[in-house]
């Protein structure tokens, strides 16, 4: 069904229900390329390497080993991704993968899934919703 999809990663969001869509998003592809994308801010880079002395490179390391739940949940749905992380402002970066590359879908999570708030979704995801010309699925 869908070949190249976007999952851009928060940490502060839940990712339980991201996996099985996924799996019916791809479902009939021959092939299909799942990216998985976490963009480190600047200025959560700035704190790693001025109070912990990591860089780059340990930051990612650190982030995978966190996310390593999410990506467990994928290998048992026998799904095929890729990871990639990029430094920036969260809404700016995912905007520019996007436009840089041929997604046909963009997959987020939905952090603001509460009814009792005033805004529905998280600033991030209706930005992107807002910005990019491909179908945005928010999963709850």
């Amino acid at each position: 069904m869908y070949e190249n999809v976007l999952v851009p990663y928060d940490f502060g969001n839940s990712f339980k229900n991201v996996p099985d869509q996924l799996k019916k998003l791809t479902h009939g592809a021959t092939t299909y390329n799942i990216v998985i994308f976490n963009v480190i801010s600047e200025t959560e880079l700035a704190n790693y390497v001025r109070y912990q002395g990591k860089h780059f490179e340990d930051v990612v390391e650190e982030k995978k080993e966190e996310m390593r739940p999410f990506l467990n949940t994928l290998d048992e749905h026998d799904l095929k991704y890729q990871i990639k992380f990029t430094t920036g402002s969260p809404t700016h970066e995912i905007v520019n993968e996007i436009e840089g590359y041929d997604y046909d879908i963009v997959v987020m999570s939905n952090k603001r899934a509460e009814m009792d708030i005033k805004h529905v979704l998280g600033h991030v995801t209706h930005k992107i919703a807002k910005r990019v010309n491909v179908p945005v699925l928010i999963v709850k």
